[in-house]
C-alpha cells in the first residue's frame, strides 16, 4: 500500500436516516500514520460520518473506500476486518464481562500480533489493576480505556474514536490523550472526534470541521490556531 493511498476514505457521500439526510457530498480521507480530528458542534453529522465509514449507515450516494477498495454497502464486520477499529460513542463495553474478557472478546491476530492483553495493560496500567473487575464496576474513564483497548485487540491499521474524551475528568482525559500520543508515535493512523480543541491541536496532523453535514474547513493546527474566528464560528469552545 502506497502512503498516497488512504487507509480509509469517504468520497462524495450522501447519507442519513430514512428521509432525513445528514451528510451532503462529504469527502474525507485518513492516510497511514496520520492523526485527523473531526470537529463540529453537536448535530452536525460527525457520528453519522463514523457510522457510514463502518457500514452502520449505508450511503445513498458516494463511496466508502478502504485502501482504495470500494466497500460501499458491505456489512460492518466486513469493513472492520479490513483493519478499522472503532471506539464507539458511549463506549458500549460488555458490562457483565470482566476487563480481560472484554479485551479477549475482540482479539484477533489476523492483521498482526502487536496487541495482546499484556500490551493493552502496559498502555493502560489502570486496566491491569482492574483486569478482574466487571465492566460496570469501572469509572467512565476506565470504561473508555477499555473501549480503546478492545479496539486495539483487533490489531487495526486505523483507530477511530467517536467522542474520545467526552464527560471524562481532566486527569482521565489526559491519560487518554497520552495513550493516543503513544499510538501515533508508533505509526498507528487515528481518526478522532473530540471537542477538546487544545489537546487535538497539539497532536493531530489535520483537522476537519463539519457544519450541517459538510466539511466547511480543513487544515493543519497552525492554520487553525491562526484563525480563532473560525473556531468560535464553527466549534463549541
Amino acid at each position: 500500500m502506497s502512503d498516497h493511498t488512504p487507509i480509509a476514505s469517504l468520497e462524495a457521500v450522501d447519507a442519513g436516516y430514512g428521509e432525513a439526510r445528514v451528510l451532503f457530498g462529504l469527502t474525507l480521507a485518513v492516510h497511514p500514520g496520520e492523526m485527523v480530528t473531526l470537529m463540529g458542534r453537536n448535530g452536525m453529522g460527525k457520528s453519522t460520518t463514523i457510522r457510514t465509514l463502518f457500514g452502520l449507515v449505508v450511503p445513498t450516494a458516494g463511496r466508502v473506500l478502504v485502501r482504495g477498495r470500494d466497500l460501499t454497502g458491505r456489512p460492518p464486520y466486513a469493513i472492520a476486518r479490513e483493519g478499522l477499529g472503532l471506539v464507539p460513542e458511549g463506549r458500549q463495553i460488555f458490562t457483565r464481562l470482566t476487563v480481560d474478557e472484554n479485551l479477549l472478546a475482540t482479539a484477533s491476530t489476523v492483521r498482526g500480533t502487536r496487541w495482546s492483553l499484556e500490551a493493552v495493560h502496559r498502555l493502560f496500567p489502570r486496566l491491569s489493576e482492574r483486569r478482574a473487575n466487571l465492566g460496570d464496576e469501572l469509572s467512565g474513564g476506565e470504561q473508555q480505556m477499555l473501549a480503546i483497548g478492545r479496539a486495539l485487540m483487533t490489531n487495526p491499521d486505523l483507530l477511530v474514536l467517536d467522542e474520545a474524551t467526552e464527560g471524562l475528568a481532566p486527569v482521565l482525559r489526559d491519560e487518554i490523550w497520552a495513550a493516543l500520543t503513544k499510538l501515533k508515535r508508533e505509526g498507528l493512523a487515528i481518526l478522532v472526534v473530540d471537542k477538546h480543541l487544545e489537546a487535538s491541536m497539539r497532536l493531530s496532523d489535520r483537522h476537519l470541521v463539519m457544519e450541517k453535514g459538510r466539511i466547511v474547513w480543513q487544515g493543519a493546527s497552525t492554520e487553525l490556531a491562526s484563525d480563532r474566528t473560525l473556531a468560535t464560528r464553527h466549534l463549541e469552545l
